[in-house]
């Protein structure tokens, strides 16, 4: 199949194109690189020894995407291009808004037009928010405490909306917990571009001395060790459930969310320890305030995934802590390395 991937120079992105590929899909990559690198695709094209046909240019750029509709002619879009740090969203929520709701609107648009109808939406576990129960299953009430939360289910609406007005259209919405790790490889794994929004790639560069010490904001959640509990799942069990979804969407109509997790959740403390394990070193922490937006923890009830789409997480805490040290140690400058 002919796959359209959006912000495919991504951390998320690129794991997913190496998956893809592999089963033998034909790729297709739009991405503005404002959190990545065109190194990135380099290094998917080496590990893959396959063609990635790649384009230049943002995702609300109605002109670009019908460029890339009518050059490529995709029979699904994975659409991943989008911003994701809950702090930032709060400080910059117009632009959170424009990118998150406006891009997938224009892509919507833009799919109309080249008469394409299968698109598996890259959504976040943070739709739910707070929780009236744990775990998380997909009928949990949908209540976001952040911007970022707000925009991907707004998204999610619309897509529900979109499908539900076009015979045979499919949109598979998988609502992602925590993704950590790296390629077996270590050559493509998560590079942020600034100060890291996410645990484990700010675990990392401690580790490798880039940062002098992690900040835990909080210690006094409703936790075991009051700090925040978060259900973490391997990047390559992450890509893996995208192939699984364009497999779905291709017998299947109508929207449908799928929660990609493993179930499992580990604390802040938890994670420090099981890099330590994995590294060898030792991670300095200092406390920080609270986050706006952050919740106590949140943790994955996976079943429909299992049953609909045949997938489950295959990875283990050590492998996901091993495989972003093994990136992280040969890249400690991450692509710039």
């Amino acid at each position: 199949m002919r796959v359209l991937v959006t912000g495919g120079a991504g951390y998320i992105g690129s794991h997913t194109l190496l998956e893809l590929m592999a089963q033998g899909h034909e790729v297709c990559v739009l991405d503005n690189y404002t959190n990545a690198t065109p190194e990135v695709l380099t290094r998917v094209r080496a590990l893959s020894n396959g063609a990635v046909t790649d384009y230049v240019g943002d995702v609300r750029d109605p002109a670009k995407l019908d460029e890339v509709m009518q050059n490529f002619q995709p029979e699904a879009v994975i659409h991943f291009a989008g911003l994701k740090a809950v702090g930032e969203s709060t400080q910059k929520p117009l632009y959170y808004y424009d990118v998150n709701v406006g891009g997938t609107l224009a892509l919507l648009h833009a799919m109309d037009r080249a008469g394409c109808k299968r698109l598996i939406f890259s959504s976040s576990a943070t739709v739910y928010g707070d929780p009236v129960y744990l775990p998380y299953d997909e009928a949990h009430p949908t209540t976001p405490t952040s911007v970022y939360g707000r925009t991907k289910l707004i998204a999610e609406q619309m897509l529900q909306d979109w499908a539900a007005a076009q015979p045979g259209a499919s949109a598979v919405l998988l609502r992602y917990f925590n993704p950590v790790g790296a390629h077996s490889s270590g050559r493509i794994g998560e590079d942020p571009k600034d100060i890291p929004n996410n645990l484990m790639p700010f675990i990392a560069q401690v580790a490798v001395g880039k940062r002098a010490a992690l900040s835990v904001f909080g210690d006094d959640y409703d936790t075991p060790d009051g700090t925040g509990k978060r259900d973490y799942i391997h990047v390559v069990d992450l890509a893996r459930a995208h192939v699984a979804a364009l497999n779905y969407a291709q017998t299947n109509t109508g929207a449908r969310p799928f929660n990609i997790g493993t179930g499992d959740s580990y604390s802040v403390r938890d994670m420090v320890a099981a890099f330590e394990r994995a590294s060898g070193v030792t991670i300095p922490t200092q406390l920080a305030p609270r986050r706006a937006g952050d919740i106590a923890a949140m943790q994955a009830d996976a079943t429909r995934a299992k049953a609909e789409l045949g997938w489950d997480a295959k990875h283990s805490l050590d492998e996901m802590t091993a495989s972003t040290w093994a990136w992280q140690s040969a890249n400690p400058d991450g692509y710039d390395s």
